[in-house]
C-alpha cells in the first residue's frame, strides 16, 4: 500500500484528499494534518496570515542586502588562481617576495605625423615629476623610446601586491590626464594590468546595468501576454527581483567564505531570473488549474494549499536538482567556477524560498482584493465578465504540435533526434582558449593604449617569468645556469631580443628570477610555443642541470596553459558526479529507472546541440553577420563556457522534465493508459512550460549583448539550449519517447504498475 498527497480530490471537489492505491485502485480518504508535506504547511500558514508572510520575506530581503552591504564583498586574490606549475612558480616567487610587481605604463606619442621629440622629453619629464610625489608609486623608470621612433613610453611600479594596485591607480591615472591636458598636440595615456583591470570592472558593471534594462521590460511584456493582467504579471517579476537582492545580500556574506571572482552578480541576475519567474509561472499554472476546477466552492487558502501539494513539491525538487547539479562545480577546484556555483545555489534557493512563502500570500491577497471588488461591482449591479486565463488548457498550437509524437511517435523520435544530433555535430570540433586581454572589448581606453604600447613594444606582449629555487651555496651556479639560458634563447625567433634580461635574487640567495619576453599575442600558437620549448628543452638543458634546483614558468601564456590542463584534468570528475546526481535524482523522485536514463539522455542531447550553436556561431563566425558581433578576436570557446553550460542545462533542463514528467507521472496514477498519460501530463504542461521558456530565453539573450565575450557565449549558449528543450525535447522527444515505452517507463514501480493496470478512474 503507497500513499500520495493530492492527486485527487473528493466528489464535491472541495478540500485535501489523500490517495492510497489499494488492490490495484485508487482511493480517496480524508487528509490527516500530521501527514501535510511541509510545502502545504508553509503555504497554508502563508494563506492564513498573508501580511505577515510579506513582511517576514521582504524583512529576510532587507537583512540579507544590509548585512551583506556591511560586510562588503571579499574578491578572489591572487592566491586563489593558482593552478598547476605557474601557480607553483608564483608561490615560489611570493614566498621569495619576488612577485610580480604592479607596472603601469605611460604612452606619449603623436596625434598625427611623426613624434616630436622635445614635446615627448617634456612630456615625459611632467610625467616622471608626478608620479614620484605619489605615495602609491615605488619607482618610476627612465623613459624609453620605441624602435620606429614614434612613442615614448615611462613605466610605473607600484607599492603593494599586484591584485591590490586597482584600488589605488586612479592617482596615477589623474597625473597621466593632467600630463595629457598641458600637452594637447600629443597623446598622453596609460595602460598596465591595473588600469585594464579597473576598465574590465566599470564595464562589466554598465553590462549589468545594461542587461537589466533589457531583460525587466521584456520579461513584463512576455508575462503580460502570457497572464492577460497587469498585476498578475508583477508578481513572478516582484518575486523574482527580491530573491536576487536577497541573493546579492547573501553572496556578500558567502563571499568571505569562499571569494567572489568578479562573476556572481552577473550570474544571480542571469539565473535569478530565469528561475525566479519560472517557479512562479508554475505555481500560478496549478492555482489557476484549481481555482477552475473548484468553481468557486473553494477559498483562495485551499486554493493555494492544493497548489503548494502539487506545484510547490515539484519547486522544491526543481530548486535542489539545480543546487545539487550545480554543487558539482566545486569539484573543478577552480575559483571561478566555485564563485559560479555559489552565486546559483544562493539564488536558487532564494526563488525556491519567496515561492513557497511570498508567492502563496501575495496570490491569497490578491484573491481576497479581487473578491471584495466583485462583491462591490454586484452591490451596484453590474457583473464583469470573468477574465479568460491565457495558460490555461493545452491549447490548439500545442495540441498541433503534439499531434505527431502522438501519431507517429517512431517517426518523431528519430526524425527529431536526428535534427539535434546534426545540431550537434560542429561540437566535435570545438577549441577551447582562456579568454584574456586579446579576447577583451577595444572600447575600453586602457586596452586601447594597451594595443598602441604592445604594437611600439612587441616585447611587453608576453613575459616567461622564469623561478628558480636552489640552496644559497648554488646561487652561482643558478645565475650561470640562467644566463646561459639567455644566450640560447637569443637565437630563437620565439624570444624577444631586448638585451640581456637582469637576475633577481631573493634577500637569503636560495630564490632567482628571470623574465623573458616573447613578441607574440598571449593567445597566438608561437607564444604557446615559446611556454613549450622553455618548459621542456631549455630549462632541463640548463637549470634542470644544477643539483637539487627546483624550477617553474609562471606568466599569462603559463597560467593560461596550466588552467586548461587543469580543467580537462577535473572534467571527468565534474561530469561523471552531474551525471550520476541527475540519474539518481530523477529516479529517486519518479521512482523509475527508466526515467531517470532517459532524463540523463535527453539533457546530454540539448547540451550537445547547445555546444554546436555555440562552435557555429562564435568559432567560425556567424554571429558576425547574424548579431553583428566581433568574433575575430575570439575565434574560439572561452575555456570555462562549456563545463559551466553543461552543469547549468542540467539543472535548468531538470526544471522542466520534473514539471512535465510530474504531470504525466499524476494523469498514470490515476489510472490512464499510457498514451493518454503522456499526451494529457504534456499537454496540461506545454503552454506554461513553452511560456517560462520565452522568459529564460529573453533575459539568457540580453547577455548576447555585453561586452564580456563569455557572457555573450553563456547567454547565447543557454538562449537556444532552453529554446530547443523546452520547444523539440519536452513536446517532441519527450512525448514520443514515452509513448513507446509505454508502461515499460515507471520500471520498476509498483505503485505505478498496479495503477496502470486498475480501470481508469479519468
Amino acid at each position: 500500500m503507497r500513499t500520495g498527497w493530492g492527486a485527487r480530490r473528493n466528489a464535491e471537489g472541495v478540500g485535501h484528499v489523500d490517495v492510497t492505491v489499494r488492490r490495484g485502485r485508487p482511493v480517496e480518504h480524508p487528509p490527516r494534518e500530521r501527514r501535510r508535506p511541509l510545502t502545504v504547511r508553509v503555504a497554508a500558514w502563508s494563506a492564513r496570515h498573508p501580511w505577515r508572510a510579506l513582511a517576514s520575506w521582504l524583512g529576510c530581503v532587507v537583512l540579507c542586502l544590509g548585512v551583506g552591504l556591511a560586510m562588503g564583498t571579499h574578491n578572489a586574490t591572487a592566491e586563489d588562481y593558482r593552478v598547476g606549475e605557474a601557480g607553483r612558480a608564483e608561490t615560489l616567487a611570493a614566498e621569495a617576495h619576488l612577485g610580480h610587481e604592479p607596472v603601469e605604463h605611460v604612452l606619449i606619442s603623436a596625434r598625427s605625423g611623426p613624434l616630436d621629440p622635445a614635446a615627448a622629453r617634456a612630456a615625459a619629464a611632467e610625467v616622471t615629476a608626478g608620479m614620484h610625489k605619489l605615495p602609491e608609486v615605488a619607482r618610476v623608470a627612465a623613459p624609453v623610446r620605441s624602435a620606429d621612433g614614434g612613442s615614448l613610453r615611462v613605466s610605473v611600479t607600484m607599492k603593494g601586491a599586484e591584485a591590490d594596485a586597482k584600488d589605488h591607480v586612479a592617482p596615477l591615472a589623474a597625473r597621466t590626464a593632467a600630463a595629457q591636458r598641458s600637452h594637447p598636440q600629443l597623446r598622453v595615456a596609460e595602460t598596465g594590468s591595473p588600469s585594464v583591470t579597473v576598465g574590465v570592472n566599470a564595464q562589466r558593471g554598465q553590462d549589468l546595468a545594461l542587461s537589466e534594462a533589457i531583460a525587466l521590460p521584456v520579461t513584463l511584456l512576455t508575462l503580460l501576454v502570457v497572464f492577460g493582467s497587469a498585476l498578475m504579471a508583477l508578481v513572478p517579476l516582484l518575486l523574482a527581483l527580491t530573491s536576487i537582492a536577497a541573493a546579492m545580500g547573501l553572496s556578500m556574506v558567502v563571499s568571505h567564505l569562499q571569494p567572489d571572482a568578479g562573476v556572481g552578480n552577473n550570474v544571480i541576475l542571469l539565473i535569478g531570473m530565469a528561475v525566479g519567474v519560472d517557479y512562479t509561472l508554475f505555481y500560478l499554472k496549478r492555482e489557476r488549474e484549481e481555482r477552475a476546477r473548484a468553481g468557486g466552492r473553494l477559498g483562495p487558502e485551499a486554493l493555494v494549499e492544493l497548489a503548494a501539494a502539487t506545484a510547490g513539491r515539484a519547486i522544491v525538487v526543481s530548486g535542489l536538482a539545480v543546487v545539487v547539479s550545480t554543487a558539482t562545480l566545486y569539484l573543478a577546484t577552480d575559483v571561478v567556477f566555485s564563485s559560479l556555483a555559489t552565486s546559483t545555489v544562493i539564488v536558487v534557493l532564494a526563488a525556491v524560498l519567496s515561492s513557497l512563502t511570498a508567492l502563496p500570500a501575495l496570490l491569497v491577497t490578491i484573491a481576497r482584493r479581487a473578491g471584495r471588488r466583485a462583491a462591490r461591482r454586484a452591490e451596484r449591479g453590474g457583473v464583469r465578465p470573468a477574465r479568460q486565463d491565457r495558460t490555461a488548457g493545452a491549447g490548439r498550437l500545442w495540441h498541433t504540435l503534439l499531434r505527431p509524437a502522438g501519431a507517429h511517435p517512431a517517426v518523431t523520435l528519430c526524425l527529431s533526434v536526428l535534427l539535434m544530433l546534426g545540431l550537434a555535430a560542429p561540437a566535435l570540433g570545438m577549441q577551447l582558449r582562456v579568454l584574456n586581454k586579446d579576447s577583451h572589448s577595444r572600447e575600453i581606453p586602457a586596452l586601447q593604449t594597451y594595443d598602441r604600447l604592445t604594437t611600439a613594444f612587441p616585447a611587453l606582449r608576453v613575459q616567461h617569468q622564469i623561478v628558480v629555487r636552489a640552496d644559497a651555496e648554488r646561487a652561482a651556479e643558478v645565475a650561470s645556469a640562467l644566463r646561459e639560458l639567455t644566450r640560447r634563447t637569443q637565437s630563437d625567433r620565439r624570444y624577444a631580443k631586448d638585451g640581456t634580461p637582469p637576475l633577481h635574487t631573493s634577500r637569503d640567495r636560495r630564490t632567482t628570477t628571470l623574465e623573458l619576453s616573447t613578441p607574440y599575442k598571449v593567445s597566438s600558437p608561437e607564444a604557446a610555443d615559446s611556454l613549450a620549448r622553455l618548459r621542456h628543452d631549455y630549462l632541463p638543458g640548463t637549470v634542470g642541470r644544477v643539483p637539487g634546483a627546483e624550477f617553474a614558468v609562471s606568466g599569462d601564456v603559463a597560467h593560461d596553459t596550466d588552467y586548461l590542463a587543469h580543467q580537462d584534468e577535473k572534467l571527468p570528475l565534474v561530469v561523471g558526479a552531474l551525471l550520476l546526481l541527475t540519474f539518481l535524482m530523477t529516479t529517486l523522485v519518479f521512482r523509475s529507472v527508466v526515467i531517470g536514463l532517459l532524463g540523463v539522455a535527453l539533457n546530454l542531447l540539448s547540451a550537445a546541440a547547445a555546444f554546436g550553436l555555440v562552435v557555429v556561431f562564435f568559432q567560425h563566425g556567424l554571429a558576425s553577420t547574424v548579431f553583428g558581433f566581433d568574433t575575430s578576436a575570439t575565434s574560439a570557446i572561452g575555456s570555462r563556457v562549456p563545463l559551466f553550460l553543461f552543469v547549468i542545462l542540467f539543472g535548468l533542463s531538470m526544471d522542466y522534465q520534473v514539471f512535465v514528467v510530474s504531470r504525466i507521472r499524476e494523469a498514470a496514477l490515476l489510472g490512464r493508459p499510457p498514451r493518454e498519460a503522456v499526451l494529457d501530463g504534456v499537454g496540461a504542461s506545454a503552454k506554461v512550460v513553452t511560456s517560462a521558456a520565452v522568459v529564460m530565453v529573453t533575459v539568457f539573450a540580453a547577455f548576447m549583448f555585453l561586452h564580456l565575450a563569455e557572457m555573450k557565449q553563456i547567454g547565447f549558449s543557454l538562449a537556444v539550449a532552453v529554446l530547443l528543450d523546452a520547444f523539440v525535447i519536452r513536446v517532441v522527444i519527450l512525448p514520443s519517447a514515452l509513448i513507446l515505452l509505454g508502461r515499460a517507463s515507471w520500471w520498476p514501480s509498483r505503485t505505478m504498475r498496479r495503477a496502470q493496470q486498475a480501470p481508469s478512474a479519468g
